[in-house]
């Protein structure tokens, strides 16, 4: 008994002092949990910016720190409801079957806000529409696959929509490493102002357009039935008043 914890402990001021390298990186949202991707099957431990949160050994019962939990069957380690402070080195070490001792880079980040879309302004050629968050982020403005525009740690991004596109699928991505939130949209309705301009495609307008001149062609048929019936009216009396005569 001694002499495993000796090991043990021998084992574990190695792996702790040791200058491993961080050749992989994870990544993960706050609130989310994330599964490091290398198993302990039976026996070993998992350390965080070099200090022990987990332990498991076929000899002793397993102890877990924190959020950590561990599949007995897969041998995964997973962190659960993810804080920023859980960003750091992460080392995996295990005892037996595949023995090994690796690290990975993980950071945390809040999950992408969510974009908004509002057009600015339109002209019988087109318009332009503008995304916009509430923090910082990364944006990207796609035309069906195609990215148009795109930028890092910013608010807002524009585009200019030409009519001949408006068949075309849009769409505004908020994106961070771990994380993406999209606002789709319908390009003839967030650009129903140009087509209002030129009379074009406006339900209303297209009905004033129809409606208006057979409203005249009706009050001037309605104006010459007045008139008529005032004339024949006058007429009548003109003739009863000649008649008494």
């Amino acid at each position: 008994m001694w002499i495993r914890t000796v090991s043990w402990l021998t084992v574990m001021l190695m792996v702790l002092s040791a200058a491993e390298d961080v050749n992989n990186t994870l990544s993960g949202v706050v609130g989310g949990s994330i599964t490091l991707p290398d198993p302990v099957p039976e026996e070993g431990f998992l350390s965080h910016n070099k200090s022990i949160i987990a332990f498991v050994s076929p000899f002793k019962s397993d102890v877990y720190r924190n959020r950590v939990q561990w599949d007995r069957n897969s041998g995964l380690f997973t962190i659960t409801d993810l804080q920023k402070t859980d960003s750091g080195v992460y080392t995996i070490e295990s005892k037996t079957g595949r023995v090994f001792i690796k690290s990975y880079h993980l950071t945390v980040y809040d999950s992408a806000p969510t974009p908004t879309v509002k057009r600015l302004d339109g002209t019988s050629d087109g318009c332009r529409l503008l995304c916009s968050v509430d923090k910082q982020t990364s944006l990207l403005w796609y035309k069906d696959e195609e990215i148009l525009n795109q930028n890092h740690s910013v608010f807002s991004l524009l585009i200019t929509v030409q009519n001949q596109d408006q068949n075309s699928s849009y769409r505004c991505v908020s994106a961070n490493p771990a994380d993406s939130k999209a606002h789709h949209l319908n390009v003839r309705e967030s650009c129903a102002l140009n087509l209002g301009q030129t009379g074009i495609g406006n339900p209303r307008i297209r009905l004033f357009t129809y409606a208006f001149p057979i409203l005249c062609i009706v009050m001037i048929v309605l104006v010459g039935c007045l008139i008529k019936q005032r004339f024949l009216r006058k007429k009548g009396q003109a003739e009863s008043l000649k008649a008494e005569d």
